[in-house]
């Protein structure tokens, strides 16, 4: 079965070619994806692997397993235990349970339902020495004794190297196996495989190595040295024989494939929802807003954007340096034009603290206080209006208030005086002189004082709709908001900007990450389309500082029905996130493993050309050639209309827009010559 020439895939403009003959067959395949986050939420890796989860189901029904450690909690929480449907999985399970390694089975309850084996790394731990003595002298790889990262991932891999010798022993030569693993917490497993010539196909996908990102974070000079710098495991990979596929989600360096990250995008049946999702989330901040700064409020919430910034507390890496640097300027351009629009900027970043600041709380409570005695003067008010109306008068407004309403009224008042600043952070830090925000915070001078109208507040804890501050979920919060701000150095992908997309938000991002890269290639004008992409990698930091800081300007500039039009287009770009279509990415990957491991049963074509076509979004055709004419030159207030507003039809926008795209193949439907599997779904 003759495949295509083997090519990395940097751009979707000639990205996957058109098989001529039939797809791989599915039903004579098993395919094993091994990650340490399978059911085990740490970072990045676990969104990509959830949200994939579905469309690699469709694809494989039952012959898709997932494999990773266990953790008693996630298991019983996340995954429903059932016995393997496929005996030979369960003969190779058994075959690790009778040498005393206890190994799991279940459907992890996400979309897609995914089959999971999970190896209780405890239960093997006795094994440690001999398999360090093993990898040493199998490979020449020494791991430090106090390393326990390392030390359970070499567990793990031992276990999953021992279950696929087993397996494979069991299956003969049908039907082929191909393992899939993802980062360097699996690189053991994929090193022990191939020095043991277990047979099947391997691919390895790096999402962001820690080498990189600590280089990163040290001020290293990491982009123009790539070529010295390699992933931990990778570079030991090297040092087998038969190296597998390597895949990763930005460098294309040295790899076979990228594989970009992807959500499920849930389309909505009418445009106008996520529009109101913005609108009803947007009021929930400002509550919290009015809590915050009571005693201080004295801009217009009608008139106040808001900005967040969120993710790892990784400060440089993920550039909430220059954020911050940006900020300070943007809050001095905002005050020299004299104007009362308000930025209020959220830093969603998990770091060490005690409790919540007291100050935060009261402000809460306070909000909350002012709303009652509002309520009860109301109902008050309303009985007299009520009651004078039914006898036929207009009662006198001077003395439908008594003096007992006047009295609540005066101590509701009373009660909203301040003496200080309201907080910049919502909770008590353990180190709040050495924290880098709060450092640069106090550096730059913004303490939400009356004159900045750039305010800030550092949320170090990751949201949660039960917390008693700000009760939102992370993905309500995000509708809420009018922009995410990512200035990262070091992100190989960038889920947050990309999770601001499918949601209709725009968002800031650089040409440093692979998220940014993506959009710049595809989208002839990011900008209109709400992705703002900050050069980073050919500017200076100065330079970039500026242009961050022009970007946010520029966007306090537009009116509310141009941030309303330029949402409904960021919505739009949510098709090229889709997991529907970029998952193809890996499935190139599988045809790239399958003819390297299993060349007399899948071979490359050497002479066939690759039949793709073009994919580039268009600018949006109401966008005028120049900025000047759809930009003021000082920012105004998001309420006011202006006649001249550029012409915008959304129906006839995106309708032309479809038109000018060509995409190799239509989203969720099959390639000509693909033949359904079953459960496969077409939606």
């Amino acid at each position: 079965m003759p495949l295509s020439r083997s090519l990395s895939i940097t751009s979707l403009s000639g990205l996957l070619p058109a098989w001529e003959d039939d797809e791989l067959p599915v039903e004579d395949l098993m395919l094993f994806e091994v990650a340490w986050e399978v059911t085990n939420k740490v970072g990045g890796i676990y969104t990509v692997i959830q949200s994939k989860a579905k469309v690699t189901v469709d694809e494989w029904g039952e012959n898709h397993y997932m494999m990773g450690p266990y953790f008693e909690h996630n298991f019983k929480t996340q995954v429903e235990g059932c016995v393997p449907p496929n005996p030979l999985i369960q003969k190779a399970m058994d075959a690790l349970i009778n040498n005393g390694c206890q190994v799991h089975f279940g459907r992890w309850l996400i979309e897609g339902s995914p089959y999971v084996i999970l190896f209780d790394i405890g239960s093997a731990a006795w094994n440690l020495d001999r398999w360090k003595g093993d990898l040493w002298e199998t490979c020449h790889i020494g791991l430090p004794y106090h390393d326990r990262e390392a030390n359970d991932s070499l567990i793990l891999g031992s276990l999953i190297a021992w279950f696929f010798k087993e397996l494979t022993d069991h299956l003969g030569d049908k039907p082929n196996v191909i393992s899939h693993f993802h980062e360097w917490q699996a690189g053991p497993g994929l090193i022990l495989s191939r020095s043991r010539n277990i047979p099947m196909a391997t691919v390895f996908t790096t999402h962001a190595t820690l080498l990189g990102r600590y280089l990163c974070a040290g001020n290293v000079d990491f982009y123009n040295n790539l070529d010295k710098v390699g992933d931990q495991w990778v570079v030991l990979g090297a040092k087998i024989r038969s190296k597998p596929i390597i895949s990763s989600v930005l460098f294309n360096s040295g790899i076979d494939v990228v594989t970009p990250n992807g959500l499920n995008v849930k389309k909505f049946s009418a445009m106008h929802e996520f529009q109101n999702l913005h609108s009803t989330n947007k009021t929930r901040i400002q509550e919290f807003v009015r809590g915050h700064f009571y005693g201080h409020l004295d801009f217009n919430l009608d008139k106040t954007l808001f900005f967040f910034i969120a993710g790892r507390y990784e400060f440089s890496n993920k550039g909430a340096d220059i954020f911050l640097e940006s900020l300070s300027r943007l809050n001095y351009l905002l005050r020299v034009h004299r104007n009362d629009l308000t930025v209020v900027v959220f830093f969603i970043m998990p770091a060490k603290t005690n409790n919540f600041n007291v100050e935060s709380l009261k402000g809460q409570a306070v909000r909350k206080q002012l709303w009652d005695t509002a309520h009860t003067v109301k109902e008050r008010f309303g009985k007299k209006l009520y009651e004078s109306l039914l006898t036929g008068n207009i009662p006198d407004m001077n003395t439908i208030l008594d003096r007992d309403d006047l009295t609540i009224m005066k101590r509701a008042i009373y009660a909203t005086q301040r003496h200080s600043l309201p907080p910049v952070t919502t909770h008590n830090m353990l180190d709040d002189s050495e924290d880098p925000i709060l450092f640069n915070v106090r550096r730059i001078g913004l303490f939400n004082s009356r004159n900045d109208r750039v305010k800030i507040i550092f949320h170090p804890e990751f949201l949660s709709s039960t917390s008693p501050l700000l009760p939102m979920d992370y993905e309500d919060f995000v509708r809420g908001c009018n922009l995410g701000v990512f200035p990262s150095y070091y992100e190989p992908w960038g889920y947050t900007p990309g999770e601001c997309t499918v949601m209709g938000i725009p968002s800031v991002t650089t040409n440093l990450s692979g998220f940014g890269c993506f959009m710049e290639e595809h989208v002839s004008d990011p900008a209109a389309y709400g992705i703002y992409i900050v050069d980073r990698r050919f500017k200076s930091a100065e330079e970039s500082c500026n242009q961050l800081t022009q970007f946010m300007f520029s966007f306090c500039q537009q009116s509310r029905r141009q941030r309303i039009i330029q949402r409904n287009r960021t919505e739009r770009l949510s098709d090229l996130l889709d997991w529907r279509y970029l998952g193809r990415f890996y499935t190139h990957a599988r045809h790239l493993a399958l003819s390297r491991s299993f060349p007399d049963k899948y071979k490359i074509d050497n002479k066939g050309p690759l039949k793709t076509e073009g994919f580039r979004y268009p600018r949006p055709a109401s966008v005028p050639p120049s900025p000047s004419a759809s930009l003021h030159s000082t920012p105004h207030h998001s309420d006011v209309e202006d006649d001249d507003d550029e012409p915008y039809n959304e129906e006839e926008e995106a309708e032309r827009d479809r038109l000018n795209i060509k995409a190799p193949f239509k989203l969720g439907s099959v390639p000509e010559g693909k033949k359904k599997q079953p459960g496969e779904s077409g939606n």
